[in-house]
């Protein structure tokens, strides 16, 4: 093993290409969400969130690699790989569908013009980022007490879960719906990082650069002038603004959205804190206080600066690592990702380079991500790491089954979503409502249900059965399984009461743990 760490090495361009696509992906679902669904102009996204987001990316890739190369300095070690940073996925979406959208119909509704309503939406979306950023930064005073007291097991395999569905198998549908293109880009990865094949460059780039042979050369993508016209037409250079007199304009939507805002910058805190945890799984241990609060103000930055995207610690770091990543991926991807956003040449690189042409490599840290809870836990405890899993699986399900009703038609002012579904699916035996109790808050629900199951058989009961209680009051909160219809959606009740149901459930559960341990405790007596 290297003795003293370096800022760049070989490993760091096949990392760059992963964390650079990972990036680029959600950059591109900004544009297009914010100008199909917002209607923001295109002075709006590349003269504002764009920069915004370019200079979040750069503090916490900066930052990551800084810390990577400080604490290798510090352990004499040369492989420690940096935090992946980027863009929060679940908390994009949240904040256009949940936040955004709603502030935009309320005014178009209360006679506001579309670009006023837009300049509202994007108002909002800044209170929210910075009550995202504002929450992380809080938790990071205690979050390296919960990151001691939960079972790796439960960590892990929350974000197995999630790896599982949204990440792994998403991408492989998308693989086999363009096989030609894509096939041949995943057997590159297979080959190279588990096979341990050279092809006398490196694996990323040699599979992204076959992607995108096969896409040209197919015809899946083709040259067409007037699209690629319309690509030119936001390149320029885009200074960065400030934008506290907007943010103190809109502050009443942090109380106004408090139940979106509030959930979502807890789960942050939480799956930053679990990527934490499968950092250290992988070897590499980082300061959870530090970490937490540079992603905090990760997203502070990014409001302040003109994003509503909070930032957060990726899900992924073992399969950097296993790229041979260290350093210099994670400062490469900062200044590329900044010089693209401020430059507006996001859609220039778009459309040379489609995504299918480099989603193996994140089909492949999906991969790597989900036998990592396996590998990196206790044997015994691999029927918790299952437990675990449920509930990501359970929530994918459930955002198929519902845009699968959007595809059907449905969703609309005409045919929207209500309860009546619910006992049309369960004459076809599928109890939907479970999935949807089960999709709101699934980070939490996932790791207190394998923390339980790890207690369970370790028969360490009274911890399973406090653990049993957290999960009640979180039910009884709304925080975890409650959820009410809107015209287009299931989201989040955040009210008391809300999960009551499931709160006695859980509360039955306790029961049954302190029996358990009561039991044990007299046997042994």
């Amino acid at each position: 093993m290297q003795a003293t760490p370096r800022w760049f090495v070989r490993g760091d361009i096949d990392g760059f290409f992963g964390l650079a696509l990972d990036n680029l992906i959600q950059i591109l679902l900004i544009v297009g969400l914010c100008q199909g669904v917002l209607g923001f102009s295109t002075n709006l996204v590349y003269g504002r969130v764009l920069p915004g987001i370019a200079l979040s990316l750069m503090v916490g890739n900066f930052y990551y690699g800084w810390l990577a190369y400080q604490q290798g300095v510090k352990e004499k070690r040369g492989d420690l790989t940096a935090l992946p940073y980027g863009i929060n996925t679940i908390s994009l979406f949240a904040h256009i569908f949940l936040v955004m959208l709603p502030v935009k119909l309320g005014a178009l509704s209360g006679g506001a013009t579309p670009d006023k309503a837009a300049e509202l939406a994007w108002q909002a979306g800044l209170v929210a980022c910075l009550g995202s950023g504002l929450i992380e930064l809080a938790g990071s005073w205690f979050a390296d007490s919960l990151r001691r007291i939960a079972p790796r097991a439960a960590l892990l395999s929350t974000l197995g879960g999630i790896a599982l569905t949204f990440i792994a198998m998403g991408f492989l549908w998308r693989t086999y719906a363009q096989p030609v293109v894509c096939i041949l880009p995943l057997g590159i990865i297979l080959l190279t990082y588990f096979g341990k094949v050279k092809f006398g460059l490196p694996g990323g780039l040699v599979s992204v650069l076959l992607g995108i042979g096969l896409a040209w050369g197919t015809g899946f993508v083709s040259w067409d002038a007037a699209r690629f016209a319309q690509t030119l037409e936001p390149v320029g250079f885009y200074v960065p603004g400030f934008w506290l007199g907007d943010l103190w304009n809109a502050r009443g939507t942090l109380t106004e959205y408090i139940s979106v805002i509030l959930p979502m910058g807890l789960f942050n805190l939480v799956g930053s804190l679990q990527n934490l945890e499968s950092a250290s799984a992988a070897g590499d241990n980082y300061p959870a206080a530090p970490c937490l609060t540079a992603n905090g103000l990760g997203s502070v930055v990014a409001a302040v600066s003109g994003s509503c995207f909070p930032t957060t610690i990726y899900i992924g770091h073992p399969g950097w690592k296993a790229l041979g990543a260290r350093v210099g991926y994670s400062m490469l991807n900062g200044a590329i990702m900044g010089l693209l956003c401020l430059s507006g040449t996001i859609a220039l690189i778009a459309y040379f380079v489609p995504i299918e042409a480099g989603m193996a490599i994140v089909l492949w840290i999906g991969v790597v991500i989900t036998a990592q809870a396996f590998t990196a836990t206790p044997s015994h405890h691999a029927p918790a790491v299952v437990v675990g899993l449920l509930p990501g699986l359970a929530g994918w399900g459930a955002l198929i089954a519902k845009n699968s009703l959007r595809a059907a038609g449905m969703a609309t002012p005409e045919h929207p979503l209500t309860a009546d579904l619910i006992a049309k699916f369960q004459l076809s035996d599928t109890y939907i409502s479970g999935a949807f109790a089960l999709e709101q808050g699934a980070i939490f629900s996932a790791m207190i249900l394998a923390g339980i199951t790890v207690y369970i058989i370790e028969q360490e009961f009274l911890k399973g059965a406090l653990w049993a209680l957290a999960a009640a009051a979180l039910s009884f909160v709304g925080l975890i399984h409650s959820y009410r219809w809107t015209l287009a959606d299931t989201v989040i009740d955040l009210r008391v009461g809300a999960a009551a149901p499931w709160a006695i459930g859980y509360g039955l559960f306790a029961l049954a743990l302190l029996y358990a341990h009561w039991s044990k405790k007299n046997v042994s007596d």
